[in-house]
């Protein structure tokens, strides 16, 4: 199956809760919760030292606004991108999310979350 031929409201029941577990592991520092959708290829780079690393270090990473602006969808090959609007509640500066998901074995996983 190609995620790309599901309709927007398909991908969309996938992707905001995923996103909202997303920030929220990410508040808490919660690796395994933050990586469990994860597909296998980003579960291989997604190091536990330098996310754990990350966490603790990270302004960003741990004060997501749990409220987010859904900004469109890019399909592109056998994945799609999500865009999201994303504050920090800490400081209300505003950040680019991307969450790229595909299917893995039947499942739709993340292949990518960025924030820029």
């Amino acid at each position: 199956m190609n995620i790309i031929e599901q309709t927007d409201e398909e991908i969309l029941e996938l992707a905001h809760p995923m996103w909202a577990d997303l920030v929220k592991y990410s508040n808490e520092g919660n690796y395994g919760a933050f990586t469990r959708n994860f597909s296998t290829a980003m579960q291989m780079g997604a190091n536990e030292i330098e996310m754990g690393k990350q966490f603790a270090r990270s302004d960003l990473a741990k004060n997501l606004s749990t409220e987010y602006e859904y900004l469109g969808m890019i399909r592109r090959g056998e994945h799609v991108s999500v865009l999201y609007k994303q504050t920090n509640s800490k400081n209300g500066s505003e950040w680019l999310g991307r969450l790229v998901l595909g299917y893995e074995n039947d499942k739709v996983k993340i292949f990518g979350a960025t924030l820029f």
